[in-house]
C-alpha cells in the first residue's frame, strides 16, 4: 500500500471511530480522537471537544437520544492536513407535541483533520445539513407542528431543530444546508485549511 493510502484508511477510521465511540458512550476513547484546539459545530451545542463529551453525557442522563449512521467519505490530503466529506445520517427520537417522533436528517460531516504525532485528529467538525424529516414512532398518530417555529430554521434541518427546540435547546439558525452561502464559505475554509493551515 502507498502511503497516502495508509493515510486515508487512518482517517476514515477515526471518522468511524468518532460515530461508533460516540453513539456507544465509549467516552474514555471518544476522547482521544480530539485534537487538544478540536471543535464540534452543531444545531445545538457549538464548543470544545471536551466540552461537547461533557453535554453529550448531561444529555443522555436526561434520556436524549441522537444517533448517527455513515455513509462514503471523500478526503482531500495536503501532508499533515487534510478535509473529508462523510455522508451521514443523525437519528433523534423524541417527544414532539406529546408524542414520541423520530426525527432523520441527513446531510456530510466536513471535518478538518490534523496529523499528531501519527495520528489523524478532528479540528473542527461542521456538519452540513441537506434534508430532515420526523416521523411518528406510532402508526396512525398524526402531529401538528407549529409553522411559526418550524419557519425558524433552513429546510435542510428544520425538523431536527424543532424537536431540539422543543426539548430546551438553543439551536443555532445558520448552519450550512446543501447550497447556499454557509455551505460555500465553508468550502472556502477548507480550501484555506489545506492550502495554508488557516483555521
Amino acid at each position: 500500500m502507498t502511503k497516502e493510502l495508509l493515510e486515508r484508511i487512518a482517517i476514515r477510521e477515526a471518522i468511524e471511530n468518532w460515530a461508533v465511540w460516540r453513539d456507544a458512550g465509549d467516552w474514555e476513547r471518544f476522547a482521544t480522537l480530539w485534537h487538544p484546539e478540536g471543535v464540534m459545530m452543531a444545531t445545538w451545542f457549538q464548543g470544545t471537544g471536551p466540552e461537547f463529551i461533557r453535554v453529550t453525557q448531561e444529555g443522555w442522563s436526561r434520556g436524549v437520544s441522537i444517533l448517527h449512521f455513515l455513509g462514503g467519505t471523500s478526503i482531500d490530503l495536503a501532508e499533515t492536513r487534510a478535509v473529508a466529506q462523510t455522508k451521514m445520517t443523525i437519528s433523534q427520537r423524541g417527544d414532539v407535541d406529546g408524542h414520541r417522533c423520530d426525527v432523520v436528517c441527513t446531510g456530510r460531516f466536513y471535518d478538518f483533520y490534523e496529523k499528531v504525532d501519527d495520528r489523524w485528529l478532528l479540528r473542527l467538525r461542521q456538519p452540513i445539513y441537506e434534508k430532515d424529516r420526523v416521523d411518528p414512532v406510532e402508526a396512525g398518530v398524526k402531529i401538528n407542528l407549529d409553522q411559526e417555529v418550524l419557519g425558524l430554521f433552513p429546510e435542510g434541518y428544520r425538523h431536527l431543530a424543532y424537536i431540539q427546540t422543543k426539548i430546551g435547546y438553543k439551536v443555532k439558525r445558520d448552519m450550512p444546508g446543501l447550497t447556499g452561502r454557509a455551505v460555500d464559505e465553508l468550502y472556502a475554509r477548507g480550501r484555506a485549511w489545506l492550502e495554508s493551515g488557516k483555521l
